[in-house]
Parts: structure tokens; C-alpha cells; sequence
């Protein structure tokens, strides 16, 4: 009987189409407690064909789930780390032998994102620490042999911004910049990308009137075309993008490639937040899939592809702040879609048998399925053993 329903999950499995997933990145948010074990997120995530994932810190259950699988993971350093390790670099050692090394033989780990929005906490220790912070990290990997295979950067809000349109004109905030040369420096010198956290919802939540909703949703539109260098913009984060371009060349450099770490829109919304609804939400982040999928590139920055983590896999019913903040997820947690975006995933119910699955019948499922469907079977195993 458990051979047969183990089968009947492969069946399903097989009859699901992928659709729109190459090249998708996806942040993996935790912040909640009814969300799926991460042995069934790696059958969803595969059933989906997304193969990159952020994840904001550097959870072994997750990292164990998805061994021996094709993903590439981005692990989250926190804030709360960053003052010891800038003081003490063998303490980033110590995290990276305990958080990394255990997995990184079977699971792709490619970054280590150190910290998140430091910039935006005004903290002045947080700020002073962060790149001190990412060249301990940095020099532990060397130390390590693995700073070819793990990249160090960090994650921004736009708030560093000072100007942003036109974006050919794009600066950060004078108060920055004192941290942002040394620290561009160093992505230059390591040949890591600079992630920013993008969201046109936030420019339009505050300034609707101003604002067209097609602008801001990649619809058609008239858009607006940059003065200085007569490039059209017909969306606004590809305009924020190259706005971070602009302000990145003015310190001097232009070998640095940015990427977005997390852009979404919000499915839900308080009474003030204008425009958060699950048709707005689903045309976002599906007419964003469709240019991730098309390999869409910014008028100023045609030589690379846009790159892009949306936000979020799950909505995270513990995140604090605004109702919006709870409702970014492209799924519930019972892998049901919020809405439509044309991706068709499988998230399995938890199936228990009699006894645990053999050796003999992992060994099969290993071969016929690959990673996902053995961490499930690993998954069922640990709570038949918990009964």
C-alpha cells in the first residue's frame, strides 16, 4: 500500500505543467506558523521549475530539504550578527562552518546576503558595521577555499536614493555616501552583484493621482522618456533600476551588476494602502514572469538580462506592519494560488503509512523523482517516528 501511494504522488506529480519558471528567483519568507514543511516546499518549488530561492537566514531544515536538488540558494546573514562578526572575523568563520559548510556539499548555496536594509534602519552602528561585517565573511570563505563558489553582498531598500527620476540622473542620499563608496568598492573587488529591494507599489500607494496604475503594473502604457539620454520607460522598475545604475557610475564605477532581491505587490491592503488587491497583485508579478521569462533588459543596460527574486513564495501570517505586509505570497500556505499568474505548482498532503518507507523504496524514489520527492519521503518518515 505505501509503494502504490508512493507511485500515485509520482503520477501527479508528472501530469503538472511547468509554466513560466525558468529563471524565476523567489524569496522563501518564514515569518509564520502554518506554513508548509520545507520538504513539501521543495516538491511545490520543483513542480513549479523555480530554481532559485532567498531565504533570509540560513535554516538547516530547508537546506537539508533540498539536497542533492538543482537549486540555487541565496542565505541570509542577519542584522543582529553583523557587530560581532566586524569585530571578531573568526566569529563569521564559526557561522560559516556551522550555518554553510554541513550543506554545501549536497545543497547550491551561491551567496551569503549580509544584512538587509541596513541603510533604511538609520542605526548608525548597524551602517558602520556592514562592510566590515561582509569582508569578515569574505575572508573567512577565502580562508575556506569557497570564495569562488559563495558570493558576499547585501540587500538594500531604494531608500538610499536621493534622486531617482529621471533615472539618468539617479544619486544616492549624500548622508550615504560615505558608506557606499568603500563599500561598492568592495563588490567591485570581489565581482558581487549590488541586490536592491525594489517596490513601485510603494511610489504608487503614495502618490495615485500622480502615478498611472499601468505605469507601475507593466501595462501598456505611454510611459515617459528620460530627458538626458532619450531612452522610453514604459515601467517603472526597470526606471529604478537604471536610476541605481546611474547613481552606482557616479561613484565611479560601472562594472557592477545589480539585481532586484525582492519586488512584489500586495494581494491585500489596509484602507490606505492604495491599490493592494489581488488583480493589481496578479498582474505584477504576472506581466514581471513574462519579462523575466523573455530575458527583458533596461533601456540603459541592455547587455544584461533583468534579475529578479519576486516576494513572496508564502503569505507570512506573524509579519508585522501593515496589513500588506501579510499578503505578499503568490500562495497560501495549503499551496493554493492567491491568484492567477499561470504558475501551476504541487504542494503534497503529508501521506502516513503503517511503517517507515525502506531503504529499497527511497533508493527508487531517489532514482525516479530525484531530491524532492525522497525529502518528502524523509519528511513522513520523521513524523511517523514522532507518533
Amino acid at each position: 500500500m505505501a509503494l502504490f501511494r508512493f507511485v500515485l504522488l509520482f503520477l501527479i506529480l508528472s501530469s503538472f505543467v511547468q509554466v513560466k519558471g525558468q529563471g524565476v528567483g523567489i524569496n522563501y519568507g518564514q515569518i509564520a506558523n502554518n506554513l508548509p514543511s520545507p520538504a513539501r516546499v521543495a516538491v511545490l518549488l520543483r513542480s513549479l521549475n523555480i530554481t532559485r530561492v532567498k531565504l533570509y537566514d540560513a535554516d538547516p531544515n530547508v537546506l537539508f530539504s533540498f539536497s542533492n536538488s538543482q537549486v540555487d540558494f541565496m542565505i541570509g546573514l542577519g542584522n543582529e550578527f553583523l557587530q560581532n562578526m566586524s569585530k571578531d572575523p573568526t566569529k563569521a568563520q564559526t557561522w560559516i562552518q556551522q550555518r554553510l559548510q554541513p550543506h554545501i556539499s549536497k545543497t547550491r548555496i551561491t551567496s551569503i546576503v549580509v544584512g538587509n536594509e541596513i541603510f533604511k534602519t538609520n542605526d548608525r552602528v548597524l551602517i558602520e558595521n556592514l562592510l566590515p561585517a561582509m569582508r569578515s565573511v569574505y575572508s573567512a570563505l577565502v580562508n575556506l577555499g569557497l570564495e569562488k563558489q559563495v558570493m558576499v553582498t547585501s540587500a538594500h531598500s531604494l531608500d538610499i536614493l536621493q534622486t531617482s527620476y529621471p533615472p539618468s540622473s539617479g544619486s544616492f542620499k549624500e548622508e550615504f555616501i560615505q558608506y557606499l563608496r568603500p563599500l561598492l568598492d568592495f563588490h567591485s573587488q570581489v565581482k558581487s552583484p549590488f541586490l536592491i529591494n525594489a517596490y513601485p507599489f510603494f511610489a504608487y500607494k503614495d502618490s495615485p493621482k500622480e502615478i498611472p496604475l499601468e505605469y507601475v503594473l507593466f501595462q501598456p502604457n505611454q510611459g515617459m522618456v528620460d530627458p538626458n539620454t532619450n531612452l522610453h520607460y514604459d515601467n517603472m522598475l526597470f526606471a529604478q533600476v537604471d536610476a541605481l545604475y546611474s547613481a552606482i557610475k557616479t561613484m565611479g564605477h560601472t562594472d557592477i551588476e545589480v539585481r532586484v532581491s525582492e519586488t512584489g505587490w500586495p494581494s491585500i491592503g489596509d484602507e490606505n494602502e492604495i491599490g493592494a488587491s489581488p488583480e493589481n497583485a496578479a498582474l505584477y508579478n504576472g506581466n514581471l514572469l513574462r519579462l523575466i521569462q523573455e530575458r527583458k533588459r533596461t533601456p540603459a543596460k541592455q547587455s544584461v538580462p533583468i534579475d529578479v527574486y519576486v516576494f513572496a513564495l508564502f503569505n507570512e501570517n506573524l509579519k508585522p506592519g501593515p496589513t500588506s505586509e501579510r499578503n505578499y505570497g503568490l500562495f497560501y500556505p495549503d499551496g493554493k494560488p492567491v491568484y492567477n499568474v499561470g504558475l501551476q505548482g504541487y504542494l503534497p498532503d503529508i501521506i502516513y503509512t503503517s511503517r517507515a518507507p525502506t531503504t529499497k523504496i527511497l533508493n527508487l524514489w531517489r532514482g525516479v523523482m530525484g531530491f524532492a520527492v525522497a525529502g518528502l519521503i524523509l519528511d513522513m518518515d520523521v513524523k511517523m517516528r514522532m507518533r
